[in-house]
């Protein structure tokens, strides 16, 4: 596999994890200070956005890693719940390097 697919995932991992701890304080502001209604459309349209490429990235990883489907669905999950995206992107990437199956581009 080459680590291009995994550093997808790795920047993937933490836009969206941003992303979403950038749309909890939107809904903060919204419903509890009634504020930022606006902002908080955009924020969630361009969540949506990101999270499907997360979606993706998730998914070329894990078929490249022939993991089980249920790994695969919760790290899928996981840019769903605010931080669990940067705790399940530094355990994927700890396992898919201790399994030795990312390969250094040669030079040639």
């Amino acid at each position: 596999m080459k680590p291009a697919v995994l550093t997808r995932y790795r920047v993937m991992a933490y836009v969206t994890g941003v992303w979403l701890l950038l749309l909890c304080l939107c809904m903060v502001f919204k419903y509890g200070f009634d504020k930022g209604s606006d902002l908080t459309f955009y924020v969630s349209q361009i969540h949506g956005l990101l999270y499907m490429i997360y979606l993706v990235a998730a998914f070329d990883l894990s078929m490249k890693m022939k993991w089980k489907f249920e790994r695969m669905l919760l790290i899928m999950l996981a840019g769903t719940i605010p931080f669990a995206s940067f705790v399940a992107e530094r355990k994927i990437a700890q396992a898919v390097q201790e399994s030795g199956r990312v390969v250094a581009p040669t030079a040639a």
